[in-house]
């Protein structure tokens, strides 16, 4: 039999926090177990564990570990939202965090199923687009140079949704007047609000 194992998971394991060790070994062992066929890469800086697509990930951090089944939505939907394992499996300190081997062994037979009957993951439906709705004191003072209006008009709805919220949020006349001179000149150069931050 072919070894699937990947040499940079053995360097993440021996980098990793002396509690995790034990505890990334013994996950490595049972995944290999449960799916001989398995192969291991990194991503994103982290162990995975790759069949017919992702099944899981195993990242170790400072004073924990985590267990990302990459479908766990649909291997763990039966459960009640307080004893859901999803939860569970993302802060292991020790081995009394995780589930017996024969119960986590189950989780991963079960993520080999779903890969291997394709299924996907549901997406959430897209949110419906939300329109600003700008107040007129604003379109007033965009509208005195046609050139920034048609600027205002031209940026994404997020952006113009912050120079509306940015101006509405000033609790006094004084605040939200300073606000709109600003907003004024910058938006004439076609600079979104926080345009120095990016």
């Amino acid at each position: 039999m072919v070894t699937r194992e990947d040499l940079r998971i053995d360097a993440y394991i021996a980098r990793s926090a002396d509690f995790a060790k034990p505890i990334l070994n013994r996950v490595r062992r049972l995944v290999h177990a449960a799916c001989p066929d398995v192969e291991e890469t990194i991503k994103w800086g982290a162990p995975f564990f790759v069949y017919k697509g992702i099944l899981l990930a195993m990242p170790a951090f400072q004073r924990h570990c985590a267990l990302i089944f990459w479908k766990g939505q649909l291997l763990f939907k039966t459960f009640p939202a307080k004893d859901n394992p999803r939860r569970k499996l993302r802060h292991i300190q020790s081995f009394a965090d995780l589930p017996t081997n024969r119960i986590l062994t189950g989780y991963i037979r079960k993520a080999v199923e779903l890969n291997e009957a394709g299924v996907k993951i549901p997406r959430p439906r897209p949110k419906a687009k939300q329109y600003v709705v700008v107040p007129r004191y604003f379109l007033a003072a965009l509208g005195k140079n046609k050139k920034t209006l048609t600027a205002f008009e031209h940026f994404s709805p997020g952006c113009r949704r912050e120079y509306v919220e940015w101006i509405t949020g000033a609790k006094r006349e004084e605040t939200r007047a300073r606000r709109i001179k600003r907003a004024v000149e910058q938006i004439a150069k076609g600079k979104p609000l926080n345009w120095q931050y990016q």
